[in-house]
This record gives C-alpha cells, structure tokens and sequence, in this order.
C-alpha cells in the first residue's frame, strides 16, 4: 500500500473528532416522534398546570409621607415641641413597613394566622369573608397548628366540629402569647356538636362560632378552619409586600403592593398596614408632649399639695387669730416679696429641671423620654435645640432596632451623634445652671432685705403676710401648670400623622398577574422542544457506536466492500435456501466486487485457489454469517469452495450444516486425522466444510504450526476458493496469524453495534501492515441508518470459553419487553 494511503488514516484519526452536525441533525429528524411526544407530554403538563394553579392577584394602595404641622401650633404657644421634618422619613417608613414588629401587628389585628376553607375541585380554597361565619378566638388557648378542623352545619343553630388525628398529640400555638405549646388530642375521627354562639373548649380548637350578619348558612355545608404558625405568617407577608417610590421624582407618595389568591385579604391587609403605620407615627410624634404631659402632671401635682396645704395653714391662723388691716406701705413691701419669691419659685423649678436632666443623660441610655425645657420656662436656645436633637436621634434609633443588627455602622453612627450632643447640651446645662444660682442668690438677697423691713410689724401680722406670700405663689404656679398642660394637651390632641392615605386599596375587578397561561404553554412548548433535543445531543456526544456507512467512511479510508441488510432467519443458509432475498442479492454483490478485486491486486499472483479471511472486531459482528454466506455464494456460482473453521475458541459453523463438532481441523493440526477425515460434504454442490474440532488449550499455537502453510497450499490447488472464518480481530491475535494466507481480507463492521474505536484498532494494524488487502462489509445494514445514524443501544462482548454469542441467528421467540425496546429502538 502507498504511503499516503497512511496519511488519510492518520487525517481521518485525527479529525474524526470534529462535532458531526449533520449526523446529529438527522438523529433528530429520525427522532422526530420521540420530540413531538415530549411536547405533547409538555402541553398537557402545562394545560394541567393552568387548571389547577389558583389566580393571583396583585393589588396597591398609595400614602403619603409628608411633615404636618400642628394647626394649633403657633408662634404664641408658649411650649415649643420639635415634630421632626420630611428629611429621610421615606426611608426611614419603607424599613417600617418591612419590619418583623409592624407585619406582627398587622397579621395580629387582622388574626390571618386562621384560614377559613371549603372543599374545591383539585384543593381546599382560602374564602375569608365570604364565610357565613366567623370565630372569635380564645387567644388564652392554644389551637391546633396544621390540621383542618371541619365545620358541618346540621341546621340553622347547630354545627358539628369534625377532624382526625393519627396520634394522641400535636403541636399548638397560644395567639396571645405566641408561645408553642404542646397538645394531647383524641385519637382518630372526632365530631363533637354545638350550638352557634356556644363557647367550645376543645383541647385542639377554643372558641366560639358565630354567624356573621345577614348572613344564612345551609344544612350539611361545610366548611374547614385552618390554624397556622404565626411567625411563619408574618413573614410570609413580611417578604411579599412591596413599597417603593410612587414616581422618580422626589415625591411623598409611596406605593404599597401585595400579590396573593384572595382579593379580599390583599384589600384588608394593605389598608390596615398604612393604618397602623399611620397611627405608629403618631405615636411616636407624640412621644414628646406625652413626656412633656407627664412631666407637667407630676410637678402640677407637687404645687397642688403645696397649695392645699398653704390653704389649710390660712384657713386656721385665721380661725385662731382675727382678722386685721395691714398699712398700706407694708402691702406694696409684701406684695413686692411676694414677686422676689414667685421669682424664686421660678428660678428653683428650672434648676431642679436643668438637675433632673443632667441626672438623666449621665444615667440612662434611652433618651426618648425627655420632657419639652419650655414646660418649666427655659427658653435657652442651645438647650431647646439641643434636646431636640437628642430626642430626634434616639427615636430614630429605636425604629432602627427591629431591621439593624445592634454592632452595625448605622447605630454606631447615631451613637457618636447622641454623644456629641449630650456633652455640648451638658456644658450648657452646666453654665445654665451657674446662672441660675447667681440670679437666686440674688433674690434670696432681695427676699432677705424685705423680710427685714416687714419685721417691724407684729408677729402675727409677719405671719400671716408670709402664709399670705406662699398662698398666692402656689395660686400662681399652680395657673401656669394648668394653662401649659391645657397648651400641650390640645396641640397634642390636635396633632395629626405624617402618614396620610392618599388611595385605599380596593378590589375593583382585574389585578389578575398570574398563572400566565400563555406563557405556560410558551414554555411547555419550548421545554417540550428542547429537552429532547438536549437528550438526543448528550446521547449522540456519548455515543460511540457506528451507526452508517458515513461514519465509517469519516473514521477509515479501507474501502467498504458491500452492505448486508437485516433479515430474520432462523439459521445462517440464506443464500442456499432463500436465493431471492436482498441479503442473498448482496452476496452476489460482495462476490462480484470480489472477483474485480482479485483481477486488479492479484493479477501478477500465482495460479491456484483464492483465499478470503473473514473477521471482525468483536463477537456477534456476523463473521461467521458472512464466512458461511460467501462461501455458499460461490459454491452455487459452481465455484469450487471450501469452508474452514478457524475459530478454535467459538466454533459455530457445524449446527447451520447440521454436522457435528467432535472431529476438525483441530485434530487434523494435532495429528489425530488425516485431513481428507475432517472434510465434510455438504447438501450444497460445490461447498465442503471443516469444523473447528474440539476446543483446544492453545488453539495460537495450533494455527501457528507448520501443516498450516502446506495445507492452505494444498488446498489452492484443490479448491477455487478457500474462505477462512478466523476468531475476532479485536480480541485475540489468531487472526493476524492467518493473515499471511489470505488473499483478501473482509472486516465485518455491524452497525448500530461495533464502537468506532474498533476502526482505530484495524487502522492502526492497517498502517503497520499487519493486514493486508482489507476491505469492510457492513452488516445489519438498514437504509435509514445510512442518513441519520438511529439508535444502536447496549453491547455485549467478550472473549474466552462460552463468552460471546450467537453469530446472526435470531431469536424468534421474542420477550414482550424486547419487542417494545425493539419498538423504540425503531422511532
């Protein structure tokens, strides 16, 4: 063979590799029924989905979040409170509203921890209101967490409560506490009747059912009640709500929106989120005039014993003593101290105000309890501002606590803040204070200078001007205390939320967002398409049987001799005994590209009988079909033929001539026979026969000894042509033994069975001219195959003593299980 014949080896070795899509294109097309079955299998997957899967439903609400000034709040209101401004209040409701605190009190409010169900068609449908009833909880009870509790009303007074349990126990949930607790329940069906409006205490349900109005029930209707995990509710509507901004632009409006399969409980729930988040913010806006309030009572409360008492003391210094006229000079002295000491009173209030507060910043870390300094006169600006910075912060801080992790940057920021306030706001109280004690020293000196010159008067009358003095400080002090908590009581009361609705949420048709039915079978269709599609890629990647005549024309440049198509028989003569079969025209076919063969390669040969080696790569490939088929194919063709068995591992040749295999060449190699003894005539003219004889333990050595040369050269003499039915070329080297006797070589490829490493083997023995004159004979062959490459599954192969199989008989008497593979196989 030329060398460059070698090279197109190597070249079809080395780019066999290349991804063959046009083979894949035509495993798909040949698949084509497997492809439309998976789509068909994804419509309906996607049909059943549509009609089982519940609506969802998308719903909105918008609120506004805006700084609204009190309208009673005016430059003359002597109490000055700081509300707070606009400035980061959208960020600061948007964490709000995801917080775990504020959806507990919305769940809590709206008790969406108990569904009320009835029976659908493919599951049990949440109706909420439109339940002819409702429960009014025991919340000091626990309910039965997960189990559906069975409502059946009898008559128009009385229901029957019915559910199974399958143990004695279960898992329930106080709604008041929230706290887990673990039940004993009856074992089994229970069914209990009532009464409506009859209070039931059951270990597992606590409560009383009552018709809600103008509404009617119907007799055997029934109903479930489902009691669910608390937490697990709330944060179920703790991620699905969403809030972002109405517009881009730097408007107030937020957006609330909430996607679920009822209607009515989207309304509800949203509605009561901005009506708790509405009624919070004033809460907490009102937090400092309710401290102030509170600061104001407790003081005005001090002035008034001291009031009561100072008019108890008038009441019996004027009982024991009588009354008399005081001059007019000692009036205008007295009514004089009596302003030094309202002065006094003043000046103390404010510092026993300024020493409270200081106690309270250097002792407690929580500053929103603060009261207004303008609630007992301090108009120092650096203090107003101060404390109103400090209270700003700290309830900021507090919103913060339920969404921030108490070491994060956030708090440590706001920390530092408060800090740096707190030491600018104590130096000034400090200072505010050393003030303060000047201007008392200074009235005390003034009070000192008028107590002198009222001590000229009787003691009695200096009594009972001093009783006189205290009587109508307390009188004054006990006005201003009213009147400042009259001022922040109504500004309080007056106060309304940042947090306004601007549009409720309302069920007002439509909000249908899902199941996207389209969509569904949009992607039941692509699914269905490509899926099978994948599956036929991964199986033609991993598939490395040869499937076509193309394959093999890609993987090897040996010529291929002929094709052979499947055919059922029931033994291996198909020539001899169906002549008129297409495998029996592709013999002839073989045998003619033989003959031209023979005339082009072998022309400058010796006289003499033609040798044919048959073999493959491994067992139940159809050598031994093959070696039997052309072997009877020139025997009619009155060629003089004969058959040897060669393959001393697996004789096979002897049951299709109905001859036995206790005598062969074996015995012919070993010297047991001559070799005219282990000849056997046929039924068919022309063809002899030699078995391969009984196994022997060295059946290489056997083909390697000396009578084998004499004797094929004997037999050219004596025979047209000798077919040689050799042991599988991939599995033992006998076969390369016998090479150097043939004249030609045939290597049997089956498709949709030999691997194409198997090709790489014989071309690798090609190229080391190990094999000579090879050509390749395709069994098995089926048109279709040869342009879309079909499927070929499971191998099974294996050398030595019983291990490979059955050559080509098959195997009439199919499983029900190997015809429906075969089926397979076949689309």
């Amino acid at each position: 063979m030329a060398y460059n014949e070698f090279d197109d080896i190597e070249n079809l070795e080395s780019n066999h590799v290349a991804f063959d899509f046009k083979g894949f294109l035509f495993k798909v097309i040949n698949l084509w029924k497997f492809v439309l079955l998976c789509i068909g299998a994804a419509l309906i997957i996607a049909y059943l989905l549509n009609v089982r899967k519940q609506n969802v439903y998308k719903l909105d609400s918008l609120i506004s979040v805006e700084n609204d000034q009190n309208p009673f709040f005016t430059a003359n209101t002597s109490i000055s409170f700081n509300w707070g401004g606009v400035s980061g209040k959208m960020g600061k409701t948007i964490t709000t509203l995801q917080t775990r605190t504020h959806n507990e009190k919305v769940v809590d409010s709206l008790q969406f921890y108990m569904d009320y169900l009835v029976e659908g068609k493919y599951r049990k449908i949440d109706i909420y209101k439109q339940a002819p009833f409702f429960v009014a909880l025991d919340l000091t009870k626990p309910q039965a967490h997960g189990r559906y509790i069975g409502v059946r009303f009898v008559s128009d007074t009385a229901f029957e409560i019915f559910t199974e349990f399958e143990g004695t126990s279960a898992r329930g949930q106080r709604y008041d506490t929230k706290e887990f607790v673990s039940i004993t329940t009856p074992s089994g069906s229970f069914t209990k009747q009532y009464a409506i409006g009859e209070p039931i205490a059951l270990p597992f349900f606590s409560g009383t059912i009552l018709l809600r109005k103008d509404r009617k029930v119907k007799p055997q209707t029934e109903f479930y009640i489902l009691f669910k995990n608390f937490d697990a509710v709330v944060n179920s509507y703790k991620s699905r709500v969403g809030v972002g901004a109405f517009n881009k632009t730097n408007s107030p409006v937020l957006r609330l929106s909430l996607a679920g399969t009822n209607k009515a409980k989207i309304v509800d729930y949203l509605n009561t989120t901005a009506a708790i988040l509405s009624r919070t913010e004033l809460e907490r806006k009102n937090l400092y005039a309710t401290n102030t309030i509170k600061f104001i009572d407790s003081s005005l409360a001090e002035v008034d014993t001291s009031l009561k008492d100072f008019t108890k003391e008038m009441n019996a210094f004027r009982k024991k003593n009588r009354v008399f006229d005081v001059g007019a000079e000692m009036t205008d002295i007295s009514s004089r101290l009596k302003g030094f000491e309202s002065q006094k009173e003043v000046e103390q209030t404010k510092l026993n105000y300024l020493n409270r507060l200081e106690t309270y910043l250097r002792t407690k870390t929580d500053y929103t309890n603060i009261a207004a300094p303008t609630s007992v006169g301090i108009s120092e600006g650096n203090i107003l501002s101060s404390v109103g910075k400090i209270t700003n912060l700290a309830i900021e801080r507090r919103s913060l606590e339920y969404t921030t992790r108490e070491e994060s940057e956030i708090f440590k920021n706001i920390d530092r803040q408060i800090d740096a306030e707190k030491n600018v706001l104590l130096e000034t109280i400090k200072s505010t204070i050393s003030t303060i004690n000047t201007q008392l020293n200074t009235i005390n000196r003034n009070i000192a200078n008028m107590d002198a010159k009222l001590s000229g008067l009787p003691e009695d009358q200096q009594e009972y001007l001093k009783i006189q003095r205290k009587l109508d400080i307390s009188q004054e002090a006990y006005d201003v205390y009213m009147n400042k908590r009259s001022e922040a009581a109504i500004v309080k009361a007056a106060n309304i939320s940042d947090i306004t609705i601007v549009d409720e949420a309302k069920d007002i048709g439509g909000g249908k967002i899902g199941p996207n039915k389209s969509l569904n079978y949009m992607m039941g269709l692509m699914l269905g398409f490509f899926i099978p599609l994948f599956l036929i890629f991964i199986i033609f990647l991993l598939d490395n049987t040869i499937h076509g005549s193309d394959e093999v024309e890609q993987l090897s440049s040996i010529p291929i001799l002929g094709l052979i198509g499947k055919y059922k028989y029931h033994n291996n003569l198909v020539v001899f005994e169906k002549p008129k079969s297409a495998v029996a025209e592709s013999f002839r076919a073989i045998r003619s590209s033989l003959q031209f063969f023979y005339k082009n390669k072998l022309k400058d040969e010796k006289e003499g009988g033609k040798t044919i080696m048959v073999t493959s790569s491994v067992s139940g490939e159809g050598k031994t079909f093959c070696s039997i088929n052309i072997a009877t194919v020139y025997a009619l063709s009155g060629k003089k033929t004969i058959l040897l068995g060669l393959d001393l591992r697996k004789p096979k040749i002897f049951d299709d001539f109905n001859l036995t295999n206790e005598v062969g060449i074996v015995n012919y190699f070993i010297g047991d026979s001559t070799f005219d003894e282990v000849v056997n005539n046929t039924n068919i003219e022309n063809l002899d026969v030699v078995t391969s004889g009984p196994i022997p333990p060295n059946p290489s050595e056997l083909l390697m000894s000396d009578k084998m040369a004499p004797l094929i050269q004997e037999l050219r003499k004596k025979y047209d042509m000798i077919v040689l039915d050799t042991p599988p070329l991939g599995l033992v080297t006998d076969a390369l033994e016998l090479v150097q006797y043939a004249d030609a070589s045939i290597f049997m490829v089956r498709l949709d069975y030999t691997k194409k490493g198997m090709l790489q083997l014989i071309n690798a023995k090609y190229r080391a001219g190990e094999v000579k004159n090879i050509s390749i004979v395709l069994n098995f062959y089926k048109h279709k195959t040869n342009h879309n490459y079909g499927y070929g599954y499971g191998y099974g192969y294996g050398y030595g003593y019983g291990v490979y199989g059955n050559a080509y008989h098959e195997d009439s008497n199919k499983s029900l299980f190997k015809k429906v593979k075969a089926f397979i196989k076949s689309i």
